[in-house]
């Protein structure tokens, strides 16, 4: 794979990168209507989603950092996106241009202060998985075998300027309106910044493994402080396969199973006693190894879940709560997601719209077990995001909604489905995390 040798940090270079994407996508939109007049309209749509989806990655791969970020989180919504942009970006969570071996080795020695020769018996500067934030190599030290992460150069110090770059486009595509729409993007920010800090993300690493290393079938791989600086993190070098790969070619339905009740006892676990989760599942944060367990990596985005927020979005999730509709409005308002301000259309439109919502997407916790194989549930709801994206009536309402932390314990839940769907795992228990 072709390395890279800078990265760019300015707002200037950064924004520069974007606005030549941009006028790629002007060029893929003449092209599309050329080929409109002469071919079925689905087939020239699918071209030209192909076409900007490779434009708009192959921008965002060189600029890394929050910018692929974005692109990693947008695939996780397969539901929303066309599929050419959820293939294309599902590339950011493990599969990205490396940064070269010189230039590696000088932000090792920026950051640590040491070339990594005098820290390692043996160090490779060429890296062996790169994603958005940094990259991880493979070294020795006293027979062990570790995996540095080094993150890329001017990541934590361009997180703003992206975000301010991303924001207008982001108010656009999902309708936010309104001056508390802030407390959304600022939720975002501060997470991209506490990813970029490793001295935080060692320590959350290692309080989640100490709080979880109990749990059957999964594994975490130990985490060292002394070999370890804000920008550089060192942990064991785990051995097994990208949760992707495996459930290309599995076809041990009883191996699925173990594994996908491991990968949801662990995020229940966490949810439910820990209130603190690992609000990045996508299957390259996620290895299975050789004897058939679940690796859990990288802890960077947790997501502390405060008592006021936990309650009521528990609460809805509850079959009997959905049953009673001054109960059900009462939660709504609860988590912000009906307004004092909202007109008497608004409230009806939006309670309609989240009890569909939350009907559907409650019912793994409507029943003892839950059968996450089953194509209906997810076709049901892809069905109803596809829906509600192009509903022109919403597109006239005030969409902002609901409270910031929906932000990142929506995102983990519908990472954590779409794990569940692609390891097809059957017959889970729901509540077992609360026997461990």
């Amino acid at each position: 794979m072709k390395t890279i040798d800078n990265i760019p940090t300015s707002k200037i270079s950064r924004a520069t990168k974007l606005v030549s994407t941009g006028a790629k996508l002007g060029v893929n939109y003449i092209k599309y209507y050329g080929d409109k007049l002469v071919n079925p309209s689905d087939e020239a749509k699918e071209r030209l989603d192909k076409s900007n989806a490779e434009d708009i990655y192959d921008s965002l791969k060189k600029l890394k950092g929050s910018a692929l970020k974005v692109a990693q989180m947008l695939s996780m919504e397969k539901s929303i996106l066309p599929r050419a942009y959820v293939e294309k970006f599902s590339l950011s969570q493990f599969s990205v241009p490396p940064l070269s071996p010189p230039l590696v080795i000088k932000t090792f020695k920026k950051y640590f202060g040491k070339h990594p020769d005098e820290l390692f018996d043996t160090f490779n500067a060429t890296s062996v998985n790169a994603a958005s934030i940094g990259q991880v190599h493979l070294a020795e030290k006293d027979g062990k075998k570790f995996a540095v992460k080094i993150q890329y150069p001017g990541v934590a110090e361009s997180i703003s300027t992206d975000l301010a770059i991303v924001k207008p486009i982001a108010i656009k595509m999902f309708n936010i309106k309104g001056k508390d729409s802030d407390k959304y993007f600022k939720e975002v920010e501060d997470k991209l910044i506490e990813e970029t800090n490793y001295i935080l993300e060692l320590e959350q690493s290692k309080a989640v493994v100490d709080a979880c290393k109990h749990l059957e079938n999964i594994t975490f791989p130990n985490y060292y402080e002394t070999l370890s600086s804000e920008r550089i993190i060192t942990m064991d070098f785990m051995e097994g396969e990208h949760l992707s790969e495996f459930v290309a070619h599995n076809k041990n339905q009883e191996l699925s199973n173990k594994l996908g009740q491991a990968l949801w006892d662990f995020y229940m676990y966490q949810i439910h006693v820990l209130k603190k989760v690992h609000a990045d599942p996508h299957p390259g944060n996620f290895l299975v190894s050789k004897d058939g367990e679940l690796i859990a990596l990288d802890f960077g985005c947790m997501k502390a879940i405060p008592e006021s927020f936990y309650v009521p979005y528990f609460e809805l999730s509850k079959k009997e709560s959905l049953e009673n509709p001054d109960y059900f409005n009462q939660k709504l308002y609860e988590l912000e997601i009906l307004r004092e301000d909202d007109t008497e259309e608004e409230v009806a439109f939006f309670t309609e719209m989240f009890h569909e919502l939350l009907s559907l997407f409650t019912q793994p916790f409507h029943n003892d077990t839950f059968d996450f194989s089953n194509p209906e549930f997810f076709n049901k709801v892809g069905e109803m995001g596809q829906r509600y994206s192009q509903n022109t009536e919403l597109r006239k309402m005030n969409a902002n909604r609901g409270s910031k932390h929906f932000i990142y314990i929506n995102r983990t839940f519908f990472g954590l489905y779409n794990l569940m769907f692609d390891l097809k795992a059957q017959n889970v228990k729901i509540n077992n995390f609360s026997k461990i």
